[in-house]
């Protein structure tokens, strides 16, 4: 496929903090969505999960079907076990035409806690990486024989946040395995997006273009903020309206003949950060930036 625009919900509405954007209907998200110029969404708490439902109802926007986020537990659970929990979302991913989804364990996660302080996140057991990273293939393994590639997803709160968790998940999975590059998330983790993607270029599926606001990020950090309160303070925006250098990521994305989709992810409060307005914004600035990169 060609790279493609999509976005995520969050900015309409928000799975980890429901109350954000809770009065807002569906409808509202994919017609603004559409109208600000995306060609996809990923799915979020409002979409339905039934393909025979859902379907029409993109069809009716001329919305694709992105991807959607995957609660993994395979730090608890066996592979038959996940591949049995995972059942529903991968059929309902294969049959929309999605071909990435997005994965994040989340054994110990605390990113959803508003009361814990994102850096108190649990760290991954160290003499486990060898262990999960043969299930965790394996388990790619079987979704890729439905068609559906695993995009993994670093995220704070977890146990795969930083640069080096990430190295040891590359380096202990094989290429079944895909990364979603996050560029907020590695941001707000004090890594640098560029040097992963350098690092791990091969195996980028999927990536997400979440902008940082410095200022907010040191504040939230040097008060040692929940990841949510984070969120609230407005540490993320949309591309090209923070810190994040997009451009030399957009130009080795287009070196090595990325063929996914960009999608603009940047969870803030839908009261002050007018959801249009931020969607129309991320589509313009974005789309700039893969335009001038080549991918589009």
């Amino acid at each position: 496929m060609a790279v493609q625009l999509g976005i995520n919900p969050l900015t309409w509405t928000n799975d980890d903090l429901p109350s954000l954007g809770a009065e807002t209907p569906l409808e509202t998200c994919l017609s603004e969505g559409k109208e600000a110029g995306f060609a996809g969404f990923e799915l979020g708490n409002k979409f339905p999960r039934e393909a025979h439902v859902l379907g029409p109802i993109l069809q009716r926007h001329d919305l694709q079907l992105v991807s959607g986020w995957y609660s993994g537990r395979l730090l608890e659970r066996s592979v038959e076990e996940e591949i049995v929990a995972a059942q529903a979302h991968l059929t309902l991913l294969r049959e929309l035409g999605a071909n990435v989804m997005v994965f994040a364990e989340v054994s110990g996660c605390i990113h959803g806690e508003q009361q814990t302080p994102v850096h108190l996140r649990p760290r991954f057991p160290q003499a486990r990486w060898a262990e999960y990273g043969e299930k965790l293939t394996e388990f790619a393994r079987y979704t890729q024989q439905q068609g559906v590639q695993i995009a993994y997803h670093h995220h704070m709160g977890t146990v795969i946040e930083s640069a080096e968790d990430v190295d040891n998940l590359m380096k202990h999975t094989g290429d079944e395995v895909g990364l979603l590059l996050d560029t907020g998330h590695l941001t707000f983790a004090g890594e640098n997006p560029l040097a992963v993607a350098q690092r791990w270029i091969q195996r980028i599926n999927h990536v997400h273009c979440k902008d940082v606001r410095a200022g907010v990020l040191a504040d939230v950090k040097n008060r040692k903020t929940s990841f949510l309160d984070a969120v609230l303070s407005g540490v993320f925006t949309v591309p090209g309206d923070g810190c994040v250098d997009y451009a030399p990521i957009m130009q080795l994305l287009k070196k090595h003949d990325y063929q996914g989709w960009l999608v603009v992810e940047a969870e803030q409060d839908p009261t002050i950060a007018h959801p249009l307005t931020y969607a129309r914004l991320g589509y313009d600035n974005l789309s700039r930036l893969a335009r001038d990169a080549g991918l589009i």
